[in-house]
């Protein structure tokens, strides 16, 4: 990943608009600046039971809008409060299936006043396709997300 891409999704996040449109264009920024990146969401912490999916992007839409916070990799992000990585979906049980073309998964929370508020949630059709690169990037783009959230 590029200083120049996390630049582009820092300006998305700080350019004044509201967080759900500020998390939809930097899903279709990274969508489109990173192949491997099949199907990206940003879901939110909606009350203390469930997470919602406030914006994405991807070649179709997921049934899994709302998602228990006790249930799947994208609840257990947010339960360890940690980025998880999924190399091989097929092989984790936790892993609550969207697509049939996904292999691998990345979930990173997204912090706000200590505590996760949401999380970026990315498929691929690769396994293992997020190395410690994604990460780190992803972490930085979570982090500008969150600078556009407002509580």
């Amino acid at each position: 990943m590029t200083e120049a891409l996390l630049e582009r999704v820092s300006r998305a996040c700080s350019a004044g608009k509201p967080f759900d449109a500020a998390a939809q264009e930097v899903c279709a920024l990274l969508r489109k600046e990173v192949p491997r990146y099949n199907w990206i969401g940003v879901y939110m912490v909606d009350g203390k039971d469930s997470l919602l999916l406030k914006a994405w992007d991807g070649p179709k839409a997921t049934e899994h809008v709302r998602i228990p916070i006790s249930k799947g990799v994208c609840g257990a992000a947010v339960r360890e409060a940690q980025t998880i990585v999924v190399d091989d979906v097929k092989k984790d049980p936790r892993y609550l299936s969207c697509f049939l073309s996904t292999r691998s998964e990345i979930v990173v929370p997204i912090f706000a006043n200590g505590k996760v508020v949401g999380e970026i949630d990315i498929d691929s059709d690769k396994t293992a396709a997020f190395g410690d690169d994604d990460r780190r990037f992803l972490e930085r783009a979570a982090a500008a997300l969150a600078s556009a959230y407002v509580d």
